[in-house]
């Protein structure tokens, strides 16, 4: 295990699947679900303590990244000889807020964190994606990537804009040997919650309160069954939501 990127070594004889908001929530789920399914898996984030500690679990490597800046970016990629599977997690969102009140600010970090890091990171790693000659991108958006609900508008277009990048790829790799899913979530209890509301617990439990959520592994479950398709198959969009979840921001909340 690595915790600075230094030399290739990072590489096994097994394919090699990379993560990248892997220091918790779906991110360490899916790193733990794909190393399961045989999977070398490089995890990054910024919380490199969290990554380390993942990495020594499942036989992986830990390297720092901020998909937020150029240099963190090149610095991760640029040590991965062989890239496989490509997991674009890291994101979230911030404040709650209608338009008329926007903190810019957020919406800065929503667009940086969701749609610009999305796009350094697989712009760096498709080349040795298509190389692999069996790459997969999958991409974690949400259902706010194709609904709107009031007071969400930062998160909902930075999430519209996520998808709209990752489905543009679709036709513009088609005739290269890698495939691309979009995994849209619903209500997943993670620590999304509490990053959007500055580590309030009260509000972010009352976002699930009433409701049976999904949690990270049902997601990383998901992930893990499109990393295991023949590579003929091309899982395009799968949507998950809770059973009490239904479009559009209804909840059968029980009181």
């Amino acid at each position: 295990m690595t915790s600075v990127p230094t030399t290739p070594s990072t590489q096994t004889d097994r394919p090699t699947a990379v993560v990248t908001g892997a220091s918790s929530g779906i991110g360490a789920a899916t790193a733990r679900t794909l190393a399961a399914g045989g999977y070398h898996v490089v995890v990054g984030a910024r919380r490199v303590d969290r990554l380390e500690a993942l990495a020594e679990e499942i036989d992986g490597t830990a390297l720092a990244l901020d998909v937020t800046d150029e240099d963190s970016v090149a610095a991760f990629t640029s040590v991965l000889p062989r890239v496989d599977v490509l997991v674009n997690n890291a994101g979230g969102a911030k404040g709650l807020a209608p338009i008329l009140e926007a903190d810019l600010d957020d919406w800065q970090w929503m667009w940086e964190t969701n749609v610009v890091g999305t796009l350094r990171m697989t712009k760096a790693l498709l080349p040795k994606l298509i190389e692999s000659g069996n790459g997969l991108v999958v991409t974690i958006t949400s259902i706010a990537a194709f609904e709107t609900y009031d007071n969400g508008a930062g998160y909902t277009t930075a999430k519209h804009a996520q998808g709209v990048l990752h489905r543009t790829l679709r036709g513009e790799l088609l005739g290269t040997p890698v495939r691309l899913t979009e995994i849209a979530p619903g209500a997943v209890e993670t620590e999304f919650s509490l990053v959007r509301f500055d580590g309030d617990e009260d509000k972010a439990a009352k976002v699930y309160e009433g409701i049976d959520p999904l949690v990270a592994a049902d997601i990383a479950e998901v992930i893990g069954f499109v990393a295991s398709r023949p590579s003929h198959v091309n899982l395009d969009t799968i949507v998950v939501r809770p059973r009490d979840q239904a479009p559009n921001g209804r909840f059968s909340r029980r009181t």
